[in-house]
Order: structure tokens, then sequence, then C-alpha cells
């Protein structure tokens, strides 16, 4: 069984910290007790996400965090090859539902890679009662709130031309339907984490609420204070 904790997710890039390193939030980020960082930029040329990947993969290492905090990249398989063949450590990917096919990303990663896929929550419930889901580790689900870093999440719904949000009932649908591990973000923040956790998915991503604080590290620790918190009181 591959050996990866969902709870506490920073998804980041050099775009979401308002100018700062990004190294260095990634650190106070585990320090905090982050246990999942994807790296995406959408802005970023290939070579430097690359090295961006392979800084981040060093500092997990240096850190000692290799078997606590899992790295993965967004969309770009290509990148993932490289910083693999290159002799660092990248667990694996995170692709969304018009990216590149979770079965390619398995032939082509192994099947020790972590694979997870983002989708509306509605599009998810849908496919995990029909689609082969055998080569996916875990689901993202999104927007719970508007959200400047991804604005086009979500799903229209065909009576106006506003992009339908995630309901909490929705979430606790997709938790209790789903095989696989579930992750919700999408304008998370610590307020939302008692109601979040209630719907029984596995954790919450995060951008901005990190990224983008005042003090990333105690924004993150704020974070999994909160849900490890909840975890403690519901057993």
């Amino acid at each position: 069984m591959k050996n990866f904790n969902l709870s506490h997710y920073l998804v980041i890039g050099p775009e979401n910290t308002l100018g700062r390193d990004v190294l260095t939030i990634i650190r106070q980020a585990i320090e905090a007790g982050i246990t999942f960082i994807q790296i995406r930029s959408k802005m970023s040329e290939a070579k430097e996400i690359i090295d961006l990947t392979n800084a981040t993969a060093d500092l997990i290492q240096q850190m000692h965090q290799q078997d606590k905090v899992t790295l993965v990249v967004n969309d770009r398989l290509d990148i993932v090859l490289t910083c693999r063949e290159m002799g660092y450590k990248v667990d694996g990917i995170h692709v969304g539902q018009t990216d590149i096919p979770v079965e390619v990303c398995r032939k082509y990663l192994g099947e020790d890679a972590v694979i997870g896929l983002s989708a509306s929550s509605k599009y998810l419930i849908d496919y995990v009662k029909t689609a082969d889901i055998s080569a996916i580790d875990y689901f993202g689900a999104g927007p719970l709130h508007p959200t400047t870093t991804k604005k086009d999440a979500g799903y229209y719904d065909g009576l106006d031309q506003d992009i339908t949000l995630r309901s909490f009932s929705e979430l606790q649908e997709l938790a209790t339907v789903s095989p696989l591990p579930v992750v919700i973000g999408g304008g998370v923040t610590v307020k939302d984490l008692p109601e979040l956790y209630a719907t029984g998915v596995d954790g919450y991503f995060v951008v901005s609420a990190i990224a983008a604080a005042d003090n990333p590290y105690l924004a993150a620790k704020d974070l999994v204070d909160t849900w490890t918190q909840l975890t403690q009181e519901m057993k």
C-alpha cells in the first residue's frame, strides 16, 4: 500500500507567493506539518519548474521528511519524468480531467507513483460509479469557495452564467461513494475545516491560505493543528 497523507495539502508555484521565495514558504509549511506538496505553475517555463521541483525534493530530503511528505507536479508528465531521470525523488503527478490521461501517466511512471485526478465533485460522483479508476490514487475536488488561483474550476449547470461551487452535502456524497481518498480545496480557510471534516473527506488543499499569508508558517500551523484536533475529537 502506498504511503501518502492527503490531510494537509499545499499547492504552490512562483505566482502564488507575492514575490517571496517559494522554497522558503515550502520549508515553513513542512515545518508546520504539511504532508503533501504539489508544484503547480501555469506561467513558468519548463526549466524553472524542473529546478523548483528538484530543489523541493532536495529540501524534503534535507529535512528528513521524505517518508512523511509527498511531492507531485501538476499536469506536466514531461517534468516528472525529467526530474526522476535526473535522480530526484518526485512521487507522482496530479492531473485534471482534460489533461494527460491517468492511464498514460501510470504507464510511464509505474505502479509506485502517486497519481491524483481533480474535477468537480459532481463529475467525480458520476465518474466513480462508471469509470475504471484503477490508475488513480486519490481525487481532488473543488472549489469550495470562489478563488483567484483557479477561476475556471467547478461546473456550469446550464441555468445561468455563474460557476457552480461545491456544497458540503455534495462533498459528503462524494466521500461516501469514492473508494479512493478525497481532498477538497478552492478558497478553503481554517474556518471551513470543521464542516469540511464532517463530510468525511480525507483532507483539504490550499494555495493562497499559506502561500499568500503574512506568516506562512503560522497560517499552515493553524490549518494543521485545527484539522488534527478535529481528527482526535472524532476518535
